[in-house]
């Protein structure tokens, strides 16, 4: 248990390579975005140094999102960040932004709380399930990324890890993900 708990720890080279201490191999970006997903916390250190790199390699993971189009931070706010960079405003905003994430992640957790105990008279609706397994992927796809401590969890299965997917749910994933960016793409012509 103190492993799955512990962070990751990963390892820069000189030669910039990043080597995952846990399993032995080298890793991308994106490997640590994915556990990073997936709940794991990481931590990077330079090999030589030992200097902490998480935070650099953090924002250059949220930064290469941003410039494949995936969008999550408006061009306001991440002027607003730049801002409070050159200002005494800077004090306040780590404190902002982390208490602004921490209501995120409780007001995910009670609404998936209150979407799984009330009962519903849609339910006897033909084709309600299928509805409804879309919908709560969905909620995962858009919520997965802002998980923390224990308000942020996703449904479990009974020995206590992250609910298996399906091939049905992985379509199902995939189709929302589609429209999703279909949606950005309308957004960003208005």
């Amino acid at each position: 248990m103190a492993a799955s708990t512990a962070p990751l720890l990963i390892k820069r080279y000189a030669s910039r390579r990043l080597y995952n201490t846990e399993t032995s191999d080298y890793v991308t970006l994106e490997d640590i975005a994915r556990f990073i997903r997936e709940g794991r916390e990481v931590k990077i250190v330079d090999l030589k140094s030992g200097d902490d790199l998480t935070r650099q390699y953090l924002l250059q993971i949220v930064a290469e999102h941003e410039s494949r189009g995936e969008n999550v931070l408006p061009l306001d706010v991440l002027t607003d960040l730049v801002r409070s960079y050159t200002t005494s405003a800077q004090s306040v905003v780590p404190q902002f932004l982390a208490a602004s994430f921490e209501m995120l992640r409780d007001g995910q957790s009670k609404l998936m709380e209150n979407m799984a105990s009330m009962p519903n008279p849609m339910a006897s609706m033909p084709g309600f399930d299928a509805l409804q397994r879309q919908q709560q992927l969905f909620l995962k796809a858009m919520m997965g990324g802002w998980r923390g401590g224990s308000s942020g969890r996703m449904p479990e299965d009974d020995a206590g890890g992250p609910a298996a997917s399906t091939p049905d749910d992985d379509r199902d994933m995939a189709e929302i993900r589609r429209q999703l960016a279909e949606l950005q793409k309308r957004v960003s012509k208005l």
